[in-house]
């Protein structure tokens, strides 16, 4: 059972927050710090965005923070010892979140065997789809890596069903098409789409995409596993220059949200 698997199991029916930052910004000893204070405010899972110039599905804010990250000179390689780094003080559940170009630059068979050594549980890459897995997801099964694939409101009855065949983890349900980013609201048949894929997926189904705050968070639960949450921490990060302040907003909003899904 991987750690996600388990952290799953040990929730005991409640919602599942996961939490998302971009590593790198604004530098990668402070992202060691963001992981520990998001983990303090009570995340399940925290996703660790991998920075790249391209990216497919980020948002204006995520874009910005990868491109930060990017002049701060991250790399994969040093993404993944942050990780090795994070180990000796965290065993929370880790995903990495990226463009396949930076993983298939690295060598998808060595990415997976250095992110595994280093303690990472599972990876989402919004620009792999299944059809074109194959090898990725043969090496990461060995390795007992969760690739955790998406689906949107878009998504027909065969597509579902296929990514919840070869999906572990969970299934990141994108509640709105178009790029992340905070919203003002949640999509009308949010509920009605969770329901679907859920009647016919055996995994936790979590929805991104869009929450910015404790309401929706509150509202999105309500039909899903659990929410995942992503540019409005990043926003926080950036606007906060003062490592403590930083830490103590990330802390408060983290537990508002955690708050309002119990």
């Amino acid at each position: 059972m991987s750690r996600i698997d388990d952290r799953f199991k040990n929730l005991n029916g409640k919602k599942a927050l996961v939490a998302f930052f971009t590593a790198g910004d604004p530098d990668l000893p402070a992202s060691k710090d963001i992981f520990l204070t998001i983990e303090k405010g009570g995340a399940d899972i925290i996703e660790i965005g991998v920075p790249f110039s391209d990216p497919l599905a980020d948002g204006p804010v995520i874009q910005a923070s990868a491109h930060r990250s990017l002049q701060n000179g991250t790399t994969l390689k040093k993404i993944i010892e942050l990780v090795k780094d994070i180990r000796s003080q965290s065993q929370l559940p880790i995903v990495l979140m990226s463009s396949f170009n930076p993983i298939f630059a690295y060598g998808q068979e060595k990415f997976i065997e250095d992110a595994v050594s280093a303690g990472v549980d599972g990876v989402i890459l919004p620009d792999l789809p299944p059809e074109e897995a194959g090898d990725f997801l043969e090496f990461a099964n060995a390795k007992n890596l969760d690739t955790i694939f998406l689906l949107a409101p878009t998504s027909t009855p065969d597509r579902i069903q296929m990514i919840g065949e070869v999906s572990k983890g969970f299934i990141y349900y994108v509640s709105l098409t178009g790029t992340t980013g905070t919203k003002e609201a949640l999509s009308k048949n949010l509920e009605e789409k969770v329901s679907n894929i859920k009647s016919n997926v055996d995994l936790p189904v979590l929805v991104g995409f869009g929450i910015s705050g404790p309401e929706q968070a509150k509202e999105a639960g309500k039909c899903s596993d659990g929410v995942i949450i992503g540019s409005a921490i990043v926003k926080l990060i950036e606007s906060h220059s003062d490592p403590v302040e930083r830490d103590k907003s990330i802390t408060e909003f983290i537990s508002g949200i955690r708050t309002a899904l119990n």
